[in-house]
């Protein structure tokens, strides 16, 4: 009887970590139609802002992609990540970048699947979110409405979006612009639930 040989999805492409334990690692990522990396320079930008909430932090990368954002997160200490994406290669890919850097599940889990759909099997709550989806398909205004009605976020949560320049968006009454910036025709924004603390310059 042969054995199944366990093969691994094939990578076109590369993200860094840039800070924490695994800082400067680089891991592959699959070079996908709609697969848009938060580049490092906006990445660091994030990071920045975030450096004092990161650690000890729940989060969801809720567009999860590349995986970038929450495995910089869990460099930087956060206690774990569930991860969203819809793209079966991807899924493969950000599952086998946990493997590489020995993640348990404790710390990080993978879901495939739409996270309009997988979002209400998540357990939760979030203390830190990023919803970062595919441009120009007007998802970000669902994934928010759908994360506020879900009710896992805790009190204090950070809330990063990234979108297109000039997208029409609704927020929350108590979501607080904490941060906000633009670059080239990227909008960044990082918003706190509620209005308990926050985030410095």
């Amino acid at each position: 009887m042969k054995r199944a040989v366990k093969t691994r999805t094939k990578a076109q492409g590369q993200i860094r970590i840039i800070a924490g334990r695994w800082r400067g690692r680089k891991l592959p990522v699959l070079d996908l139609q709609g697969l848009r990396p938060t580049t490092d320079r906006n990445k660091e930008t994030l990071f920045n802002w975030l450096a004092p909430y990161v650690a000890e932090r729940c989060c969801l990368d809720a567009f999860a992609g590349s995986g970038g954002l929450g495995l910089e997160a869990l460099s930087r200490h956060a206690t774990r990540v569930d991860f969203i994406e819809q793209d079966k290669g991807a899924v493969r890919m950000l599952r086998e970048n946990t493997r590489r850097l020995e993640l348990t599940p404790e710390q990080a889990q993978v879901h495939q699947g739409e996270m309009l759909n997988t979002l209400s099997r998540l357990s939760g709550p979030f203390s830190l979110v990023f919803l970062d989806p595919p441009f120009n398909k007007g998802l970000l205004q669902q994934a928010v409405n759908a994360l506020e009605q879900s009710e896992k976020l805790t009190e204090d949560a950070l809330i990063y979006l990234e979108m297109e320049k000039g997208t029409q968006l609704a927020v929350p009454a108590q979501w607080q612009l904490l941060k906000h910036k633009q670059s080239g025709q990227v909008d960044y924004r990082l918003y706190q639930s509620g209005v308990q603390g926050k985030a410095d310059a």
